[in-house]
C-alpha cells in the first residue's frame, strides 16, 4: 500500500521540495510548527477511555496523557512503519518536544505563543514555496499527508546530510525529479488548454 511506501510518500513530499531556500525553511519552520501545534493540541481534551496521568519532571518538561501524546504516538508508529531506523532516531527528538510543549502549554501565554509561532511559521512556509518554488504547497493538495510526512521528511533531509541511507536518497532524488517533470508538464497543458479557449 503506497501510504506505507517512503518512497511514494516522500516523493510525493519532496516534488514540493525542491528548491534549497525552500528546504532551509522547512528545516527550521517546519519542527516549530510541529512544537507550536503541540502545544495547541493540549487544549483538546483526550478521549475518556484514558488514563489520567501528569509527571512533572522540571518546569520545562511535562508529561500528561493527553491528546498532544496521543498524536505523538501516532506520528512515531507511521514513521517507524515508514522507516524504522530514522524513526528511533527521531523518536528521542519527538519525546522532547512533547515535554517542552506540554510545559509551556501550562504557562500564562503559552497558547498565545504558539499561536504566534505557527502563524509566523506558515507565512514563513507560503512565502517559501511561492517565491522559491513557484507553486502552491504540498499542504493544499493533501493536508493530512503534508502535515504528517513534514517532520519525518525535514528530519530525513539532515539525516541525509550525514550519510544515511545514501541509495535511498538517490532513488528520491530521481523520482521527485520526475514528479516535478509531471506536474510541470500537466501545468503546461493547462495553460495551453486555457489559451486555447481563449482564442
Amino acid at each position: 500500500m503506497s501510504l506505507f511506501d517512503i518512497r511514494k510518500q516522500l516523493a510525493f513530499y519532496g516534488s514540493y521540495h525542491s528548491h534549497p531556500v525552500n528546504v532551509s525553511i522547512h528545516i527550521l519552520g517546519v519542527p516549530a510548527l510541529l512544537w507550536s501545534g503541540m502545544v495547541l493540541f493540549t487544549l483538546i481534551p483526550p478521549p475518556a477511555v484514558l488514563p489520567s496521568v501528569h509527571h512533572v519532571f522540571n518546569e520545562y518538561l511535562v508529561f500528561d496523557m493527553n491528546t498532544t501524546a496521543l498524536a505523538t504516538a501516532f506520528y512515531l508508529t507511521y514513521y517507524i512503519l515508514l522507516d524504522p531506523v530514522a524513526a528511533l532516531l527521531y523518536a528521542p527528538q519527538m519525546m522532547l518536544s512533547l515535554l517542552t510543549a506540554t510545559a509551556f502549554s501550562y504557562r500564562p501565554n503559552g497558547i498565545r505563543d504558539a499561536v504566534i509561532v505557527q502563524v509566523v511559521s506558515w507565512i514563513a512556509q507560503f512565502l517559501g514555496h511561492g517565491l522559491a518554488e513557484g507553486r502552491a504547497p504540498a499542504v493544499l493538495d493533501n493536508l493530512i499527508g503534508a502535515v504528517i510526512l513534514a517532520p519525518f521528511f525535514v528530519h530525513l533531509e539532515l539525516l541525509f546530510k550525514l550519510g544515511y541511507r545514501q541509495e535511498l536518497q538517490k532513488q528520491l532524488q530521481n523520482d521527485i525529479g520526475k514528479e516535478i517533470t509531471r506536474l510541470r508538464k500537466e501545468q503546461g497543458e493547462k495553460r495551453r488548454a486555457a489559451e486555447k479557449k481563449k482564442t
